[in-house]
């Protein structure tokens, strides 16, 4: 426990990092290159970072286990078969997006060099590993330097640059550019950790065995990712690339909540496998409930902080971004609903691969087919253009409520004990901090943002120290952990 809260502590820190820079970067888009370019650009970046989740094959994960259960190998050659693996598979989809780039633009793309984004496909990949690597040896920070500080920061930056000099392809070119910068930040820690793999040379064998071992990682994560970017990707078929470009720059308001769980996804792995290799369950059980619970209380936190001042919050990135404000309020709740899912995943994926990918499939397949008869159900009875993306929204927390409670209810029946992060001290919390977030909308939208945020913020946060906090989540924020917390 005092493993993880270290970690998430650490990652925690950096999400603040993100979320500083990611809003400067939805600015500039929004501001310098409009609704209808952004709207292109996250179109293409879908299937881009689609096929680099794939690419990763499962080994965001599955490298711990594999580093804690096979002591006759060096570490550094274990990591470096995670490399080849990952690079096989990169090259293969860059050179089929390259032969076929159809789905990356389904309504155009911004300008002629907007294909070049299919050549961070393997860095995105690599670097993914090497920061899974470091987890392993607990060094969180190299994901908080990587994924925190260098790629929002370069992105927003080169976005800001590149609009004066090529902003037909401006966001492509700074995504590119954001992606190998990132990828830089990453190996420099994981050569220090590792070493060179001296004495080692690729296996074909070796690594179609370690393929083959990933597969259902492999699409558990893809398919935990995909069922944040399927209504995108479905909305892209339906909409006007204007209604796309809104409804990105929802989603990413709305996913800065994920990040938050993201802050504990490099430490708990290594923390459970370690669990797993002694056999207590029920230690298992408990770092699932803790963790959840944390993640809940500080997603719910910043959900009502940007649900509530919403039409504000959008605003800043220009007018014709208000419009998504009630999708906004969708996709947070949906983020809240989904932390329970997302968290038992984490343990579910070492003690019931296949269950659980069943379930995942079940879940991404039932929100495709409601997405889908949302859409059509809009263009039938011809209803307003604007429910599209809150439909698709909807559909999205629909399906992660029932993928929460299905895999809640799988792994408390293995471990043989409820897997639950509800407490009542979150209502205690939210009804006071949604009363004052009320009041704040009565006021200019300046001071709405200014002072409302950090109002309601600072309400929740209060209550839910002193009403939903019990000992053992405090440790969280303690930076002097004993060994007696852990």
């Amino acid at each position: 426990m005092a493993a993880l809260a270290r970690g998430g502590r650490t990652n925690f820190f950096g999400f603040l990092i993100r979320l500083a820079a990611r809003i400067p970067f939805l600015f500039i888009a929004g501001r310098m290159y409009g609704d209808d370019m952004l709207g292109r650009f996250a179109a293409a970046v879908v299937v881009i970072e689609l096929a680099s989740q794939v690419a990763v094959l499962g080994q965001k994960r599955g490298l711990a286990k594999q580093l804690s259960e096979d002591d006759a190998r060096p570490p550094s050659h274990i990591v470096a078969d995670a490399m080849v693996l990952s690079i096989i598979t990169s090259l293969a989809f860059t050179g089929l997006l390259i032969v076929f780039p159809g789905p990356m633009f389904p309504n155009g793309a911004n300008g002629d060099l907007s294909w070049l984004l299919v050549f961070t496909i393997l860095p995105y990949a690599l670097t993914e590993v090497a920061l899974a690597a470091c987890a392993y040896r607990y060094d969180i920070g190299a994901t908080v330097r990587s994924r925190a500080v260098v790629e929002p920061w370069t992105i927003s930056i080169a976005a800001g640059a590149l609009a004066l000099v090529v902003k037909d392809s401006g966001l492509e070119l700074a995504y590119v550019i954001s992606i190998l910068a990132a990828s830089v930040a990453a190996f420099m820690p994981v050569i220090r950790h590792y070493g060179l793999p001296h004495g080692w040379s690729p296996h074909p064998a070796r690594v179609f065995r370690l393929a083959m071992r990933n597969l259902p990682l492999a699409g558990a994560d893809a398919i935990e990712w995909g069922t944040r970017k399927l209504d995108l990707f479905i909305l892209a078929q339906f909409a006007t690339p204007a209604q796309v470009g809104v409804y990105y720059a929802v989603q990413q308001v709305a996913t800065l909540p994920q990040k938050l769980k993201t802050s504990f996804d490099p430490i708990l792995g290594p923390v459970i496998t370690a669990a797993l290799k002694v056999g207590d369950r029920s230690a298992i059980a408990k770092q699932v409930c803790q963790v959840g619970f944390w993640i809940v209380a500080m997603q719910a936190g910043v959900a009502l902080a940007l649900a509530i001042p919403g039409e504000a919050v959008m605003g800043l990135l220009g007018p014709d971004f208000v419009s998504g404000t009630a999708a906004l309020s969708i996709l947070l709740v949906a983020e809240v609903v989904a932390a329970l899912a997302v968290v038992s995943e984490s343990a579910l994926i070492y003690i019931a691969r296949m269950r659980n990918l069943l379930i995942s499939i079940a879940t991404i397949l039932f929100q495709a087919a409601l997405t889908i008869a949302l859409m059509v159900a809009i263009t039938e009875y011809d209803l307003s253009e604007t429910l599209r993306a809150p439909a698709a929204a909807l559909a999205l927390a629909i399906a992660l409520a029932v993928s929460s409670i299905a895999k809640s209810v799988l792994l408390g029946r293995i471990l043989g004990a409820t897997v639950n992060n509800f407490r009542w001290g979150l209502f205690a919390a939210a009804i006071p901090a949604a009363l004052v977030g009320w009041a704040a909308t009565q006021v200019p939208e300046w001071l709405e943002l200014v002072v409302g945020i950090p109002a309601i913020l600072l309400t929740y946060g209060a209550i839910i120290w002193f009403v939903g906090f019990r000992a053992d989540d405090r440790i969280l924020f303690r930076r002097n952990i004993t060994k007696e917390d852990g």
